[in-house]
Parts: C-alpha cells; structure tokens; sequence
C-alpha cells in the first residue's frame, strides 16, 4: 500500500539493510542497462530526474552511510589527442543523462525524459515532435513509433509500428534502414504536462513505468 511505502520506520529498517560496499559484479552475459527516469508533479513544482549507473555496477564506489552507488560516465572519455571529448581538466564527459523540462509559449510545461543510452536524445527530439509540432497528448506522444540512428553502422533503425512506405522512400534516398523487433531498442520514456491548470501524463509502454495520480 501506499502508506506502507511512506512509513518511516520501514524506510529507516531498510536504509539500515543497505551495506557500504558494492555487491559482485554482474556476470558479462547480464544484458547491460542500469537507467531510472521519474517524471513528478504537483501544482507549483515539477522534477525530471535521471539515475544511471551505466555499465555494470556504475563505479562500483558507493557513497559512504548511505549505500548510493556513483555512475561511471567519465568512461566516455576519450584518450586521443585531438579528440573533442579527450580526458582534460575541468572537463566533463559526454553522456546521456539528459533529464528535460518543457515550456510553451501557451504555458504548457512540465517534466519529461527519454532514456536509452544514445538513443537518449534522439528520442527526446521525437518526443518533442510529437508534443509540439503535430499536438500530440503525452501518452500518444510516447506511443508513436521511433527510429534510432546508429553510428558506426550508419544505419537508420524503424521500429515496426512505421509504414512500409515510409521505409522504402528512406531507402530509395539512400538510407539503409533496418527494422528492429526490440522496442526496448528506442528509449523509454516518461511526460507529465501541466495544461490549462491540468496535469496530464503518459507512460512508455516499451517499458513496466506507469502514470499515478496521489
């Protein structure tokens, strides 16, 4: 229930059960992923919110008392001289933890975000496509299809939802396209908006989130 999940002497027995030092490491054959996202309003204040321990474990340094383990993004540093994300001081790495918040001209605002490594902003821009330029509601925003462009393969990834026409005009323009059974593969997502005084929210159904009104 609800109240049991607030109960203070619950929260402080389990906060006690939590150790300093990181548990073993997960097996290679583990399929990698460690990514949160929460969207949370009310009626004065919004929150977007990204957690990620990225590979594994994240850092597999914990935070003392508390049992919090950090990330490990500063391995998308690079070492080579010249390379615009090379290992510097006073730098930070280039990574996906892009929690975003959007504001309308018309007041609409509120907390969303895409997580899914590199898809990650890519699924943003199309998030965004489908709130702003064709008014899409969140829960239909986050229901549309996706496609992922992946470097290294320069391909362009449609999810099944797309039409068949679709994929061969991106073809006949010279694209290789690929279509991806997993959905798992274009992000997963969370929007909550607040509209003429009303909140309104969607859930990815690639993913087990859920929207909740308390």
């Amino acid at each position: 229930s609800v109240e049991s999940l607030l109960d203070k002497a619950l929260a402080r027995r389990l906060a006690s059960e939590i150790g300093e030092a990181p548990g073993d490491w997960p097996e290679p054959s583990l399929r990698p992923g460690g990514t949160v996202y929460l969207a949370a309003a009310d009626e004065r204040f919004g929150v977007s919110l990204i957690q990620s321990n990225y590979m594994g474990f994240g850092a597999g340094v914990l935070v003392p008392g508390t049992g919090i383990a950090l990330h490990n993004r500063g391995k998308n540093f690079s070492l080579a001289p010249g390379h615009p994300n090379v290992l510097a001081p006073g730098k930070r790495p280039y990574h996906t933890i892009i929690p975003g918040y959007l504001e309308l001209p018309d007041g609409t605002h509120g907390p969303f975000g895409v997580m899914g490594g590199f898809m990650q902003p890519q699924g943003h821009v199309q998030v965004v496509h489908q709130l702003v330029d064709l008014g899409q509601n969140p829960q239909s925003a986050l229901d549309a299809p996706r496609w992922q462009l992946v470097f290294g393969e320069e391909a362009l990834y449609l999810e099944s939802g797309f039409p068949r026409h679709v994929a061969v005009a991106l073809a006949d323009r010279g694209h290789r396209v690929r279509i991806a059974a997993d959905y798992g593969f274009f992000g997963r997502g969370q929007v909550i908006l607040r509209q003429q005084g009303v909140l309104v929210a969607g859930s990815e159904p690639r993913a087990d989130g859920l929207a909740l009104a308390l």
